[in-house]
């Protein structure tokens, strides 16, 4: 059973997510910001990691460059949740931040379960 931080701002994605991977047997762990969610990844030391990106403590592509560039939590997968892609014409998000992080995949939302389950299977396996 993989260990799997779950890191949005919403909760009803957040409980979507933890219902779609605790029906495949993970274990969840839940987080509500980027600073919470870094708390917890530090405290955890999950698997994986899915992160939302937009947040407005701490960002996920902040959060994420943050994990990546420290030894002890740089192994950490990492999937960026995000709905930047839809938001870049009305935001100061890039897609270019994006690939400037070093996350290991990401997913846009809304998200379709099954997909959401292969990644995180193919990132727990990596």
């Amino acid at each position: 059973m993989a260990k799997i931080l779950v890191v949005d701002d919403d909760p009803d994605l957040v409980e979507s997510v933890t219902t779609i991977l605790e029906s495949r047997n993970h274990d969840i762990i839940q987080a509500y910001g980027g600073i919470e969610g870094l708390e917890k990844a530090k405290a955890e030391k999950p698997d994986a990691i899915i992160l939302d990106v937009m947040m407005p403590d701490k960002d996920g592509y902040e959060v994420c460059k943050e994990l990546k560039g420290d030894p002890e939590y740089s192994d950490i997968p990492i999937l960026l949740l995000t709905a930047v892609v839809s938001q870049i014409p009305n935001s100061t998000y890039t897609s270019r931040m994006g690939m400037e992080t070093e996350a290991d995949d990401y997913i846009d939302k809304p998200v379709e379960p099954g997909e959401l389950a292969k990644l995180v299977e193919r990132l727990l396996a990596k």
